[in-house]
């Protein structure tokens, strides 16, 4: 992947959760290009963030564990589109957004990345949103294993039956670059 070639203003942005799917950041900034897997050392992800529908979604925490990473994708966006992403993900209400070294093609970036403040450890994702989040590691073909632990995640449904549905077909449309 390469990066934007225009003169418009850009940052890189580290997705680890359901913006990995490139349509769904498409959607909040039309921008969005995906530069590469990129890796954040020392962390480990949870899904214990508390969203506004009750239900787990992803977080990152520092971890002295070895070998702690946590895989991701390393998006460039233009600057006026951030203000965006951080309404959608809820900035000052469930996130805050933190610089971060991630490494992404063998080269370290600084790179924007959102931290949950407001976490909750007995909480689960819902299914379409633990969907999200596989179909974006699967289409940018993260690591088998990883893309396997997150699979793995226990997750409940979402008793709204039409926000289900509709995030649904989304992640079944995603492109599987594995396949």
């Amino acid at each position: 992947m390469t990066a934007m070639t225009t003169s418009i203003p850009t940052i890189f942005v580290y997705a680890y959760g359901s913006n990995m799917l490139t349509q769904r950041i498409k959607k909040r900034c039309p921008s969005a290009e995906p530069i590469g897997i990129a890796t954040l050392e020392g962390h480990e992800l949870r899904w214990h963030k508390r969203s506004r529908d009750e239900s787990g979604k992803c977080n990152v925490v520092e971890s002295a564990a070895a070998g702690a990473v946590v895989f991701g994708v390393l998006f460039q966006i233009a600057v006026a589109e951030k203000p965006a992403l951080d309404r959608a993900e809820g900035v000052g209400s469930g996130y805050e957004e933190k610089s971060a070294t991630v490494t992404c093609n063998g080269e370290s970036h600084n790179a924007s990345i959102y931290f949950a403040t407001d976490i909750e450890d007995s909480l689960q994702p819902y299914t379409w949103y633990k969907a999200l989040v596989v179909a974006g590691a699967k289409e940018h073909c993260l690591p088998a294993a990883y893309v396997a632990q997150l699979e793995a995640v226990e997750a409940v449904k979402d008793p709204n039956a039409g926000r289900h549905a509709s995030n649904m077909v989304i992640a079944n449309d995603a492109p599987d670059m594995a396949q």
